[in-house]
């Protein structure tokens, strides 16, 4: 007799309980469409969440005045300002205790927020806004910024800093994956290699900021 001939009543229903169930799709959270690998992301200015939408929906939402403006598209432009140098000084003024953070406007606090990711998900604080004028605030880069959906993300190494304007989305895909992998108190090794790799695809898809202005 087979295996399964063998089976009691119950065997499979219990071996199934047992197994962890296969992971479920992710679903655009308006029009329930499976979404794939690097789908577009919204977020959501009432909760201060992002959600998770396919193209289409994020097209939609694109259009003025759509969902009276609570549900904003995250873009997906990455900037670099080859000409914008920050100094030594930048991290002592900003007061960030590690080596990456990124910043951004939220609307609904009215106010700069600074973040950066370590073993518990994001820490916040509220940058001084004399610092952040200083370092940062006449730059071409953060002119551009766009309030609540893109980020200035920033990285110091031992003989540099640097700034890049990406999709605020991404900036938390760094939170999820440095948290995964975070030892002691710097990270160690595999954060920073995870650091290394992340940045090197940053840098891949940064396009330098046209001197003219266009986009």
């Amino acid at each position: 007799m087979t295996s399964r001939q063998l089976d009691r009543p119950g065997t499979a229903l219990l071996r199934r309980l047992r197994e962890p169930a296969p992971p479920q799709p992710q679903r655009c959270e308006f029009c329930g469409h499976r979404l794939p690998a690097g789908h577009r992301h919204l977020v959501d200015a009432d909760q201060q969440a992002l959600t998770c939408t396919c193209t289409a929906c994020a097209l939609l939402f694109q259009q003025p005045g759509a969902a009276g403006g609570r549900y904003l598209t995250v873009p997906d432009r990455y900037l670099v300002d080859p000409a914008h140098s920050l100094g030594e000084n930048t991290w002592t003024a900003l007061g960030i205790p590690v080596t990456t953070a990124f910043l951004l406007r939220n609307t609904r606090r009215q106010r700069l927020v600074l973040l950066y990711p370590g073993p518990g998900g994001a820490t916040e604080s509220e940058p001084d806004e004399s610092a952040w004028q200083a370092a940062l605030g006449d730059s071409r880069l953060a002119a551009e910024l766009r309030p609540d959906v893109e980020a200035l993300l920033l990285r110091r190494t031992a003989d540099t800093t640097r700034c890049f304007l990406v999709p605020v989305d991404v900036c938390y895909e760094l939170v999820g994956r440095l948290r995964r992998c975070w030892k002691g108190f710097d990270g160690g090794a595999e954060a920073q290699a995870e650091l290394d790799a992340f940045f090197a695809r940053i840098d891949g898809r940064s396009r330098p900021l046209p001197e003219d202005g266009t986009r």
